[in-house]
């Protein structure tokens, strides 16, 4: 009998069906988005895979649910959705995709940072309105060469946009849960420190580590507070990790210079306050959403299923 996968999400069918072909999927009919948590819950007792979006809970209720279940592979590389504690103690491998999101989520935070210090989009939006001021002295921005970016959680993103600011001429700092090895620190060039260390001392700090307890509100008004007050705040990581109320008073009251965020504290919805300051460059999540990246992220996440159920590499989060 093929082990049954449920796919949450109505995109790249075509993937879906050459890479578990040997699997019987299930996947939301051609025209209808996605399946809800109601669709999925009275039904997940007959599935042996979930192949999740990265907006669609995991929670104990679902888990408790599900009999057959052995792992949840999840479309992105968070898995905040899932509650993996649970699904630990349950036995349910808990998958993400790693290697598809790397690339693009650094080209993200580094096209922020430019966007933000060399004022490109400030300068767009003011000579579409015809309201720039042209002058040898108007306009000036901020040098990213010879800058110290503080960079917290290296891991494959941080990795990937030191590589990017090292090409830019900035000097690399970081923060990590743990210590890189020589090796790593010599190829980047990258000095660890302490986190207050680093965010007293750096002239951009960008946030590149998962949504965890410990990373929840880790930019609070204490620590923008001890920023520079020429400093500049990149997240592309999660909104959570920023204390949003504080990031707002602290750009209002010139605390820190300005903010490039591609996440929100409150997912989809960006409030009125944010919007309206003058010294941020916002987007909405898209660090991984080029053409490529999607694609292959889908075929990495049904990837996971297949492998898991016949002894390959999974990208497994939780261990047993």
């Amino acid at each position: 009998m093929k082990p049954r996968v449920l796919i949450t999400y109505n995109i790249y069918r075509d993937v879906y069906k050459e890479v578990l072909k040997d699997f019987d999927i299930t996947m939301p009919a051609e025209g209808m988005e996605t399946f809800t948590y109601e669709d999925v819950l009275p039904v997940v007792d007959s599935f042996d895979a979930i192949l999740s979006m990265w907006n669609f809970p995991i929670d104990k209720q679902l888990l408790d649910a599900a009999k057959r279940l052995k792992i949840v592979s999840n479309y992105a590389v968070g898995y905040d959705n899932i509650d993996v504690v649970y699904a630990t103690r349950c036995g349910v491998a808990v998958a993400n995709t790693p290697d598809p999101v790397t690339e693009p989520t650094a080209d993200i935070a580094m096209g922020l940072m430019l966007s933000l210090m060399r004022r490109i989009v400030d300068c767009d939006n003011m000579l579409r309105a015809k309201k720039l001021k042209w002058g040898i002295m108007n306009n000036l921005g901020t040098s990213l060469s010879g800058k110290q970016l503080g960079i917290i959680g290296m891991g494959r993103i941080g990795k990937a946009v030191a590589r990017r600011a090292l090409a830019c001429g900035m000097n690399i700092a970081y923060h990590n849960r743990n210590r890189l090895g020589a090796t790593d620190e010599k190829l980047y060039g990258a000095k660890y420190m302490a986190l207050d260390e680093l965010i007293a001392t750096s002239d951009v700090v960008s946030l590149n580590a998962p949504l965890t307890s410990e990373t929840y509100h880790i930019i609070d008004a204490e620590r923008l507070a001890q920023m520079k007050r020429d400093a500049f705040l990149i997240n592309t990581a999660r909104g959570p990790l920023v204390d949003e109320k504080a990031l707002i008073e602290a750009l209002k009251n010139g605390t820190i210079k300005g903010a490039g965020l591609d996440v929100f504290e409150t997912g989809d919805s960006v409030c009125d306050e944010l919007l309206a300051l003058p010294n941020t460059v916002l987007v909405p999540h898209i660090g991984t959403q080029t053409v490529e990246a999607r694609r292959e992220m889908a075929e990495f996440a049904a990837t996971n299923i297949v492998n898991f159920f016949n002894g390959g590499k999974v990208a497994q989060v939780n261990k047993f």
